[in-house]
């Protein structure tokens, strides 16, 4: 059945929603924003430093429900300007060094919640 996962180290969820979802060995999580969850704020900084907080808490989440960056199958990325899509990419190559990245999408979208510049949901192997 489906196992549900909330990851202490994350910004508690503010709606009808869940960190992740397991279901058939693979782990749906739920889009990360910047935010830091000691202040659960948005933190200061342009896209680069918004794509690395939100890559760090995507890494807590995976790792808080026993998985990893190595097992991610897909990344989904929504950001608002797709002219800064060059730092995005930078700073979203960084947590794959060494490691083979997995499929991904990325979107420009009017909008994110919070006034954030990029939102990253993935599926990973559990």
């Amino acid at each position: 059945g489906k196992t549900s996962f909330s990851v202490a180290a994350l910004p508690k969820a503010v709606g009808p929603y869940q960190h992740a979802v397991a279901y058939g060995g693979v782990l749906y999580t739920s889009a990360q924003l910047p935010i830091d969850a000691a202040t659960n704020a948005l933190i200061d900084g342009d896209i680069a430093a918004q794509t690395r907080k939100a890559m760090e808490n995507l890494r807590a989440l995976l790792e808080g429900c026993g998985s990893s960056l190595d097992k991610l199958l897909i990344c989904r990325l929504y950001v608002t300007d797709m002219g800064q899509f060059a730092a995005v990419n930078e700073e979203y190559g960084r947590f794959f060094a060494g490691i083979e990245p997995p499929a991904r999408v990325c979107v420009e979208v009017s909008a994110l919640a919070r006034g954030a510049a990029i939102e990253i949901e993935a599926a990973a192997i559990l």
